[in-house]
Parts: C-alpha cells; structure tokens; sequence
C-alpha cells in the first residue's frame, strides 16, 4: 500500500526505487560490515548524477522544487536500502542544505546550496557539542569578531559527514551572555581553511558507513560574508531546520519500517514449523498486523505534515510528533521483525540485524524522543489547546 502520491512524485520514487534496489541494496551488508564509507561516498556521486539532491530546493539554486515532500519520498526510499547512506545524504540535503536555504541570503544560496543541491560538494552540520546535545544552547565553540573575520575556536561532536564535508554550518557563540536569546551565530565554514580539522572518527552501534566525526576549530578565520543570516540569530536557524529534519527523519523510519515488514512476510510464508508455514499462526499474524497498522499511522502523519510544510506551515509542534511517534514505532517495529525471523534475525549476515541496530539512534539524535516530548507539551500549554 502507497500513499497517494502525484504522477511527478511518482516518478521520482520509482526513480529512487530503483537505484536504491539496482546500486544500494546489493552494497548495504558490505557496508555495514567494513564500515565503509568509500562505498557511500561511490553511492552519493551516482545519486548526484541522477539529480537526486536537489529535489526540495528552488529551481533558482539548481533544485527540483518539490519541496518537503519530494524530499520525504526520497528519504524514505533510500532508507529502505541502507540506513547509513541515507543519513549521510539526509545529514547532507536537510541538515546543511536546508540551514543555508532558510538562513541564507541570495549570494550564499548561489555560492553554497547550488554545489550541495547539485552533489558537487558534501556538507555537514555542526551543532552539537560535548556539553551542548539535548541542551543545544549551551554551545561554547566561540566566534569572535576581528576586523573583516570571525575567529572560532572550540569542539563540535558526532557530526555526520563531518570528515568528509566540503562545507559545514557552524553555530557558535558570539555574545556568551545571551546565548540562545541573541548570542548564537551561524557560519557557512570551508573545510579546506587553515585550523579546521576532522580528528576522531567515532566507531558505532548502527550507521557504521556513516562518517561521524569530532571537529576541532583552532583560530579558524571565517569572513563577514559567510554569516548565515543576522549575527545573534543562528540558534532560530538551528531550531528550524531541525524542525523540517525531524520530519525527513520520520520519513526514513517509514522506509526502514516498509523493508522489515517485506522481509518478514517473505520469512513467515517460507519458514515451516509443525508442518506448516509460520505465517499460519496467529501469534506471526498478530505481529504483522501491528506492524502495518503503525506504518499506516506513519505514513499518514509525514505526509500530512510535509503537505503542511510546503504550504509554508512552521511545524515545531507536528515535526516532534513526527519524530518522536516514527522513531519509537520502528524501534517497536524492527524487534517484532527480528522475533520473527527467530535465530535467523539474531545472525549478523541477515539485513534485520543490521536494520535492528541502525534503527536505535533514531530515538536520541536530532533531538531525544525526551526533548520531542517537551516541544510538543510546550507548544500545546502555550497554546492551551489541541
């Protein structure tokens, strides 16, 4: 069962499908077991030439201008091949791309989001920090003013991409006593300038072909020009973009979530146990009805979000429910496929074991399933209603 997309956004998932099936599904295992991000980076420049990143960008910086929605179709697609290489692309589109399409004037869009929208450059982006995760306005990465530069200086942790990036935004502090409120500053950063460097490269449970890396910034010279939007203003940035990566990330769980319910429909009417195929009995049924039903409920709640998005719709409050409902559902989701597939789905050759691993960290980065759940009581209890 699809949701009812139109002709174009049709053609653009049958077009992801089937590069996902014909150039990434048949690396995935591989990938996961060397831990190759060689491989993904092969990956990413195919999908560059297939137009795939710019799809939610304006046809004025080189995208396809289908918006939210396209890039949700997307995302949930190359989730159902490998977890890895579409983080890497997601961190890439709706993480960097999406900060420098939000924030950034004319000029920026032309000389960074067009490259990034075309796969000529990888980006990345850098927030988090070893004090500064679930409390992301404790940054403490400076950026001081110095004539026609800013100076950074300080850490950023587990930023995907960040040892393969080209361009990163950056937000750091450019007034320590207001912080979040006006002390927050996001920059367009090189990765090629003098003081910037990729050190420790973080060794995981799940996305083991996803690049995560430390960045260290020494007196790191950033010009005027490539403050992205107002100085002070870089934690709103920060805070949007999160709210549409929610949401693209809410997608993906739908991929992976479609891909191990397949995987486990095929097992149970193969699989014989008592004589008979294990999709005969109830307790196999039962799973395999839940995981429908909360892929139906996934479905429906992206993509009426995404809808709301390109109406232009700020979604905090949805993108949260988004993230928080997909990300715990598949967690619920990949288990049930794994009791399924018995022994089977506990052996590292089987994809269910990779999918159960990849799925976990959905429910901490980008914001905890804890930190979804204080953006939406916030939102309503402003509100005072539904």
């Amino acid at each position: 069962m699809d949701f009812n997309y139109t002709e174009e956004q049709t053609m653009i998932r049958d077009m992801v499908r089937k590069f996902v099936d014909n150039e990434i599904k048949p690396l995935a295992q591989r990938i996961d077991k060397e831990h190759n991000v060689d491989l993904v980076k092969t990956i990413f420049k195919k999908g560059a030439a297939l137009g795939l990143y710019g799809i939610p960008f304006p046809e004025a910086y080189g995208g396809s201008g289908m918006g939210e929605t396209g890039y949700c179709i997307l995302i949930e697609e190359l989730s159902r091949g490998c977890a890895s290489t579409s983080v890497t692309i997601g961190a890439h589109i709706g993480l960097a791309g999406m900060s420098i399409l939000l924030g950034g004037n004319d000029a920026q869009k032309q000389k960074y989001l067009r490259p990034l929208a075309a796969g000529e450059k990888i980006g990345a982006y850098a927030l988090t920090e070893p004090g500064a995760g679930s409390d992301a306005a404790n940054l403490q990465l400076t950026a001081k003013e110095e004539g026609d530069d800013y100076v950074l200086n300080g850490t950023k942790l587990w930023i995907t991409n960040g040892d393969i990036a080209d361009i990163v935004v950056v937000y750091g502090l450019t007034n320590p006593e207001l912080k979040a409120r006006g002390g927050i500053t996001a920059f367009i950063v090189e990765t090629d300038i003098p003081g910037f460097s990729a050190n420790r490269i973080e060794d995981k449970m799940g996305l083991r072909g996803s690049a995560t890396a430390e960045l260290v910034f020494e007196d790191v010279r950033v010009p005027k020009e490539n403050v992205l939007g107002q100085v002070g203003m870089g934690f709103v940035i920060a805070m949007e973009t999160l709210d549409e990566s929610r949401l693209s990330l809410a997608a993906a769980c739908i991929g992976a979530a479609k891909e191990v319910l397949g995987m486990s429909i095929d097992f149970s009417k193969k699989r014989i146990a008592f004589q008979q195929p294990i999709a005969h009995f109830q307790a196999i049924q039962f799973m395999i009805a839940d995981m429908t039903a909360e892929i139906y409920q996934m479905e429906s709640i992206v993509y009426r979000t995404a809808w709301l998005y390109d109406q232009g719709k700020k979604i905090p409050r949805e993108g949260a429910i988004c993230k928080l409902f997909c990300s715990e559902a598949l967690d619920r989701i990949v288990d049930k496929a794994v009791q399924i597939h018995g022994g089977n789905g506990f052996m590292g050759e089987h994809p269910v074991e990779r999918f159960y691993r990849d799925s976990r960290v959905n429910r901490i980065f980008e914001g905890t399933s804890e930190i979804q759940r204080m953006v939406i009581a916030e939102d309503v209890l402003k509100k005072g209603s539904y």
